[in-house]
């Protein structure tokens, strides 16, 4: 499942047509996602204040009229989140992201999924702990989760817990972390629910000539580990490529081919170091060698390529 991150009120670009309506910039900007394959695209507006009040509205009227896509409704402001879903058509389909597992947020927005018959994007983490640092810590909250939307009839199904991914430049040892607690979300609950992870988010202060590549790479790495959806760049192709690899097990090329590995490495709780691959193909060893890192087996450096 993939959700298309680009329409971001973080985005000076963006924030300016948002206040100013620029219908033709949106609608550019959802055309690049939509050709490339997505089909939900998260709206970020923020906390909808001022100006950007009632935008989600203008937003979903607008996109629904051009493109056939759900919704992912991401704003910090509950009526207008309210807002948004009222002018929804196809609820049973659309994102509310997101919700901590703060008891008075958790409450107001499983309410508002539970409304709707929404998908619940829901974060381990709290204004107690912050974002724990083992994966015992985060399940304990992802527990917490599930207690409140079985309680107000939400189907696990529809609930994507997000383990929360640090940036590799800044706190290495946490991808391995985040990859271990999607493992055992995955295991911990019958029914099973979802997980789903903000993925440009691994690559955060990196160069930006390297954020793609170590996205990619963490993407195989996660769904091996039984990831089900990612919000994403979706005006990376390649990016998007990796996905289809992994959905179609095809690869039409030696360095698509180690995604593939990478994936079936993790999903058999393997080892990389057994991966066979070229070490005189740059591109192979590249994506190898992030792998390394992601995982913890050596360190990064801005400069490891």
């Amino acid at each position: 499942m993939l959700i298309g991150e680009n329409l971001h009120i973080i985005s000076k670009r963006t924030k300016e047509a948002i206040f100013e309506r620029d219908s033709d910039y949106v609608l550019d900007n959802i055309k690049k996602q939509f050709d490339n394959g997505i089909r939900t695209v998260d709206l970020n507006i923020g906390p909808a204040k001022g100006r950007a009040e009632d935008s989600l509205a203008w937003l979903i009227e607008l996109i629904s009229g051009k493109y056939d896509v759900n919704f992912s409704l991401d704003t910090t402001n509950l009526e207008e989140m309210k807002k948004g879903f009222s002018c929804l058509k196809n609820t049973k389909d659309a994102f509310l992201n997101s919700t901590s597992a703060d008891e008075e947020k958790l409450k107001n927005t499983v309410q508002i999924a539970s409304k709707y018959d929404a998908n619940l994007i829901a974060l381990t983490m709290s204004a107690q702990t912050g974002i724990p640092k083992t994966p015992d810590e985060r399940m304990e909250l992802a527990f917490n989760i599930i207690e409140e939307t079985s309680q107000n009839g939400i189907d696990n199904s529809k609930v994507w817990i997000d383990p929360l991914i640090l940036p590799v430049c800044a706190a290495q040892e946490q991808a391995v972390i985040s990859l271990d607690t999607i493992r055992m979300i995955k295991e911990s609950f019958d029914p099973g629910v979802k997980t789903l992870i903000g993925l440009s988010n691994i690559s955060n202060g990196c160069p930006n000539e390297l954020r793609p590549h170590i996205n990619r790479t963490f993407f195989a790495l996660a769904m091996g580990c039984g990831l089900d959806g990612a919000i994403v760049d979706g005006f990376d192709i390649q990016t998007l490529e990796v996905y289809n690899i992994i959905k179609t097990k095809e690869a039409k090329s030696p360095a698509q081919e180690m995604y593939l590995k990478l994936y079936d490495t993790m999903l058999n709780f393997g080892d990389i170091e057994d991966i066979k691959y070229d070490k005189g193909d740059a591109l192979q060893y590249k994506i190898y060698r992030c792998a390394a890192i992601l995982l913890n087996r050596e360190i990064y450096s801005h400069s490891f390529v």
